[in-house]
């Protein structure tokens, strides 16, 4: 009976190589599941170059769950070593070289926010690997053999670099390193699949490219589109504030899905949850709705949704506070702190969230009490209030 791979396909916008193309090494990814006799291995980089990951960022998460589920390993590689330099791809100008510290501290943040999707506990289940492990071991030797392996027109060829070579924007050589450090971070785990979204099918590739070089069989790429934000028309990303952040109150989460357009609606379901697509309501309130329910119930349980449709979220109200106001004295008066100092001390600890944001400023201020209404204060993990007129 030929085995059911629906849940391998759902979301999916290319798995390559596929069995027409002219490599013939490959079968599909298909054949390759039925007739394994082993567990595969299941490769996601995420490079800890921000704090927070928002639902974009889970997609492939959720397929890397999705190929656990089905008896396989994920290999969730934490790219320390890579966010140093920050992958170009997408971007006009180099990146911002991140320190040591702020890699650990995001790698960290990074785990606890995946923890609710991936299966941590049944074992043999998933490897968390930091590529600092191999890479930092990577001598001159080693590196020139790294790029012996392309060509400066083929580093061209990758979007990115093309678009910016053209406007004579600088590409730093550094930036060249940085497919390679990945594409061999397949090498050094072994990599049977590498899950990414569009825009990292060069990277992918090159991983197949370094696996050939270093005597291994070639990955196969599974490629996942990237999510329109809560705007319908830019891709999700916290710059353009058209994002829903894992770690945002429950509250929030539901506020902001029960406003997706409808027309994005069929993509959120498909790529952020499980629910049969063909036995969804079919009025597009209730879809919103029903959306909301489910994702609030994937990351924060049933009871958090029973409590926000019941109104439970505590409340404080704004005309207690005289304008302007420090952030560190609304904590006080709020109820959420004992004192000023200790709201300001919070505040440089990092406890202090304004709508799943972190605020570090203690000298944070609002000049009057409209730009507040409605969004949610958070003091550590377990303290909200709902800031209303």
């Amino acid at each position: 009976m030929a085995q059911n791979f629906s849940w391998l396909r759902r979301g999916v916008v290319e798995i390559f190589p596929q069995p027409t193309d002219s490599d013939s090494e490959s079968d599909s990814l298909e054949k390759l599941l039925a007739t394994t006799d082993r567990p595969l291995r299941i490769k996601l980089g995420i490079d800890a170059t921000g704090a927070d990951i928002h639902l974009g960022h889970s997609i492939p998460i959720r397929k890397l769950r999705a190929f656990q589920d089905a008896g396989h390993t994920a290999v969730l590689i934490i790219g320390d070593f890579t966010a140093r330099i920050g992958d170009p791809t997408g971007k006009s100008d180099v990146r911002r070289q991140l320190t040591q510290q702020e890699v650990e501290a995001n790698a960290q943040t990074y785990l606890d926010q995946v923890r609710p999707i991936l299966d941590f506990d049944t074992p043999g289940r998933l490897e968390v690997r930091y590529n600092s492990e191999w890479l930092s071991k990577l001598d001159l030797g080693k590196i020139q053999e790294l790029l012996s392996t392309m060509t400066v027109g083929q580093m061209l060829a990758k979007e990115g670099f093309a678009e910016r070579y053209k406007k004579e924007n600088p590409i730093f050589l550094h930036e060249f390193l940085y497919p390679l450090m990945q594409g061999f971070d397949s090498v050094a785990v072994e990599a049977d699949v590498e899950l990414g979204g569009t825009d990292q099918k060069f990277n992918i590739a090159v991983g197949r490219d370094l696996q050939r070089h270093f005597g291994q069989k070639p990955q196969f790429g599974l490629l996942l589109p990237l999510l329109l934000g809560t705007d319908g028309v830019q891709k999700m990303s916290k710059s353009l504030g058209n994002y829903v952040g894992l770690r945002e109150h429950p509250s929030q989460k539901y506020q902001k899905l029960q406003g997706i357009p409808d027309h994005l609606l069929k993509d959120y379901f498909e790529l952020l949850t499980d629910l049969p697509l063909d036995k969804l309501p079919e009025n597009p309130r209730d879809r919103q709705k029903l959306l909301a329910q489910e994702i609030v119930r994937q990351y924060h349980g049933q009871n958090a949704v029973d409590n926000i449709e019941a109104g439970d979220l505590p409340e404080f109200s704004l005309s207690k506070v005289e304008f302007p106001a420090k952030l560190s004295y609304i904590l006080n008066a709020s109820g959420l702190c004992k004192s000023s100092g200790e709201g300001k001390r919070k505040i440089q600890e990092g406890g202090v969230r304004l709508d799943g944001d972190r605020i570090t400023d203690v000298e944070t201020a609002f000049q009057a009490a409209g730009e507040l209404y409605g969004r949610v204060l958070q003091l550590g993990k377990n303290k909200f209030v709902r800031l209303v007129p």
